[in-house]
């Protein structure tokens, strides 16, 4: 990803945070880890942007989107985020890290509840885009 941003010169100093999208706890225990964290943590080591992997919390698991249609992916993932505490979010630009795009579900919902929180604005970086 960091060869993505240097080779198109992407503006990620733009950003005053990075959030990867989280994964629900029990989620995270039977993986061990969140691969978006990973990736987010390079990021922010390499260009020295604050790193936020607790405001983001998913609160409630939801199905693998993996296994949706489109629709359903959309409706699977509303209201499945929260912000813990809005003022470390408020007049904020977030770039938001996760490792797979496909329909924007995820992202989308992630990026609602950051500006909804006072985010000023929000992007988003993918590993990947599913077609």
């Amino acid at each position: 990803m960091i060869d993505f941003i240097k080779t198109y010169s992407l503006d990620v100093m733009q950003f005053d945070k990075i959030v990867p999208i989280p994964l629900f706890h029990s989620r995270l225990r039977e993986r061990g880890y969140n691969q978006s964290q990973f990736l987010a943590e390079e990021i922010a080591n390499e260009y020295k942007i604050d790193l936020s992997l607790s405001n983001l919390a998913r609160v409630r698991e939801t199905q693998h989107q993996t296994l949706l249609s489109e629709k359903e992916r959309w409706t699977n993932i509303r209201g499945a985020f929260r912000i813990k505490h809005p003022a470390e979010s408020s007049g904020k630009n977030i770039l938001i890290v996760d490792d797979l795009l496909t329909t924007g579900a995820t992202a989308s919902e992630a990026a609602r509840a950051l500006k909804d929180a006072g985010a000023k604005t929000v992007g988003v970086l993918t590993l990947a885009i599913a077609e």
